[in-house]
C-alpha cells in the first residue's frame, strides 16, 4: 500500500494539520523519463504550489470548457443524488486540488459527514481544507498528503460507506491500463459497497480541443514549463524554460489530446549530474487528456470491477458525469 500522510486522530474532528510530504520518487521518475528515446515526465509534478495555482487560473479561461461544464452540471447530479447514499458517508476526492466541486455534493447532500480530500501537493491542499472547513463547520475535514495513483491508507473512521470523487476528467492524464488499474486501486481504497462519482471528458471537435489547450493568454503554456522550474528548484537542474516552447495537439488515433515542451534549439541540460541533450525540435511528453464516449467508459469501468448506474451529460454532450458502483 503506498503511504499517505495524515495526522487524523480518531477522538478528533477538525481539521487536521499537515506536514509536506516530499515525493521521494520525484529524482527517480524525472531522470527515468528523460532517458527514454521520447522524453517524458509524469504529469502529476505539474502540481507544485505554482502548478497549482496556474492550474486554478487555466479553470477560469474561456477556452477551457471542462471545468466551467462540469461545474455547471453538478448541481443537478448533487440534487438527483440526494437520499442515495446511507447515513454518514464518507466522501473521499482524489486529486482535491481547490476544493471548489465538492462544495455542490456537500450542500446538497445532508448524509455525508467526512470528507477526505486527497492531494500530492500538500500546501495547496492544506489552505483549501483550511477553507472548506470554514465554509461547512459540521464538516469532519481529513486532508491527506498522497499519491492517488497508489491505493492510499485512509484514516480509520469507521465503517461509514465511502463514496469517491474524482472530477476534472483527470482519468483522462492516464493511458486506458493506467486509467484501469487507477480505478481498482480506487475500489481498494473505497472498500465494499462503495460508489465512485466521476468526471470524464467526451470527445469531439479536434478545433474544439486545440483550443482548450491553447489559450490565448498563455496560461496553459506557462503551466506546462512550469515542471521545469520545479525540477530546477527542487532537483538542482539548469534548464532555461523559456527555450521549451508548449505544443498541445489532438491526436486522433490515440483519442487524446497530447501536450509537449519542444527544444527551440540544442542544447545539454545538467539534472543531478546526468547530462541530458536536446536536438532543437526534441519534445519532452508531459501530458495527456484522453477522451471518451459513453461506451468506451463503460466498458473501461467494468474492467477494473465498476457497475455504471447512471450518467449526466453536459449541453452538446461536452462533458459526462458517471456514478459507478463497486460489484466486488
Amino acid at each position: 500500500m503506498h503511504s499517505a500522510q495524515s495526522l487524523f486522530q480518531a477522538t478528533d474532528f477538525n481539521l487536521a494539520p499537515l506536514t509536506p510530504v516530499v515525493d521521494r520518487g520525484f529524482a527517480d521518475d524525472v531522470l527515468h523519463g528523460l532517458a527514454l528515446p521520447q522524453k517524458q515526465l509524469h504529469a502529476k509534478y505539474f502540481y507544485d504550489q505554482q502548478g497549482s495555482d496556474y492550474f486554478d487560473q487555466i479553470c477560469q479561461l474561456p477556452e477551457y470548457y471542462p471545468y466551467q461544464t462540469e461545474l455547471d452540471l453538478l448541481p443537478q447530479v448533487a440534487t438527483d443524488l440526494a437520499g442515495t447514499f446511507t447515513a454518514d458517508c464518507t466522501i473521499v476526492e482524489f486529486g482535491a486540488g481547490s476544493l471548489v466541486k465538492i462544495k455542490p455534493l456537500l450542500s446538497a447532500i445532508s448524509s455525508i459527514r467526512q470528507f477526505i480530500p486527497i492531494d500530492i501537493s500538500g500546501i495547496h491542499l492544506e489552505m483549501a481544507s483550511q477553507q472548506l472547513q470554514s465554509d461547512f463547520p459540521d464538516l469532519a475535514v481529513l486532508p491527506v498528503v498522497g499519491d492517488f495513483c497508489f491505493p492510499v491508507e485512509l484514516p480509520v473512521i469507521g465503517n461509514q460507506q465511502k463514496v469517491g470523487f474524482f472530477p476534472g476528467s483527470t482519468i483522462g492524464n492516464f493511458c486506458p491500463a493506467q486509467a484501469a488499474s487507477f480505478l481498482k486501486n480506487a475500489r481498494f481504497t473505497l472498500g465494499p459497497d462503495s460508489c465512485l462519482l466521476i468526471g470524464v471528458d467526451t470527445k469531439k471537435s479536434p478545433l474544439y480541443l486545440h483550443n482548450a489547450y491553447n489559450d490565448a493568454q498563455g496560461i496553459t503554456a506557462k503551466f506546462n514549463r512550469n515542471i521545469l522550474s520545479r525540477i530546477n528548484r527542487e532537483l538542482g537542474a539548469n534548464f532555461t524554460p523559456e527555450k521549451f516552447e508548449h505544443y498541445a495537439f489532438y491526436n486522433a488515433g490515440q483519442g487524446r489530446v497530447e501536450m509537449h515542451l519542444v527544444s527551440t534549439s540544442e542544447q545539454v541540460v545538467d539534472v543531478l549530474g546526468s547530462s541530458v541533450a536536446f536536438a532543437a525540435g526534441e519534445s519532452i511528453h508531459t501530458e495527456n487528456s484522453y477522451k471518451y464516449t459513453p461506451d468506451e467508459f463503460c466498458q473501461l469501468a467494468a474492467s477494473a470491477g465498476w457497475q455504471v448506474e447512471r450518467t449526466w451529460l453536459a449541453k452538446q454532450d461536452l462533458f459526462a458525469t458517471y456514478l459507478l458502483r463497486n460489484r466486488g
